[in-house]
């Protein structure tokens, strides 16, 4: 919560220690410019003025495997960059996926991501939950056509089915006008002051940040009535055990 200063007015919260890795999904290699990645500095911006460590990764700049196994090479792929990108993701206290939308739907690239997310969706955390439990995610969507929600509800779906916790407004994006038009970083294209645009994302930014601090005090999601392995264990809780009836 923001402090009160000598003369009563809010200090700014302060969210040092927390880390977030930005996922770009981008089709573009790097250099080439990305419009997601210029919608996306605005909340990277955001979270390291507040004191969030930031990491971007561009997906595509990475020999990623397709599978839904956490390491491929074990499962015939020659190369396969993704355990050290999930041991980012797995050290980080936020998660946002950024992508552009291709035919109204995600691109082949977060596609690819969510399913190798999905690969370390069997693992356990130190408390015997879901491995991703404890951390926070949002999604940034840009594009030039229609798709927005349809895009950022298949992936806040996905992430709070693998364990992610999911804040308020948990989604930012920019279409510009309906139909095929300018791109978010085009000239004259009105995206980076589009104040529709930039409320959601401060929105978006500050929820995640807020939950993520509120998910560390508290040591992340309360474990009980949530642990596979109790489950798998056989001590099921709140179920009826037909042995005693």
């Amino acid at each position: 919560m923001p402090k009160a200063t000598v003369d009563g007015a809010a200090r700014p919260p302060r969210f040092d220690g927390l880390t977030a890795v930005f996922v770009n999904a981008t089709l573009k290699r790097s250099p080439e410019p990305s419009n997601t990645d210029g919608l996306m500095r605005v909340s990277t911006r955001i979270m390291e003025e507040h004191g969030v460590g930031v990491e971007v990764i561009r997906a595509v700049d990475r020999e990623i495997a397709t599978g839904v196994w956490p390491d491929m090479t074990q499962h015939g792929a020659e190369v396969d960059d993704w355990p050290a990108i999930l041991e980012k993701v797995l050290a980080a206290d936020i998660l946002v996926l950024a992508g552009p939308i291709w035919l109204g739907d995600n691109s082949s690239v977060m596609k690819r991501v969510v399913e190798r997310l999905y690969g370390c969706s069997g693992s356990l955390n130190d408390a015997g939950q879901y491995a991703y439990y404890g951390r926070v995610a949002g999604c940034v969507i840009t594009g030039n056509e229609d798709g927005v929600k349809h895009c950022a509800m298949n992936l806040l779906y996905s992430l709070q089915h693998l364990g992610f916790t999911i804040p308020p407004q948990a989604d930012a994006g920019w279409i510009g006008p309906a139909g095929p038009g300018p791109s978010y970083l085009d000239p004259g294209s009105g995206g980076p002051e589009n104040d529709f645009t930039n409320r959601n994302t401060t929105f978006m930014t500050y929820n995640l940040m807020h939950l993520a601090a509120m998910l560390r005090a508290a040591g992340g999601v309360p474990a009980y009535g949530n642990r596979r392995s109790e489950w798998d264990a056989g001590c099921a809780p709140d179920q009826v055990n037909p042995e005693y009836r």
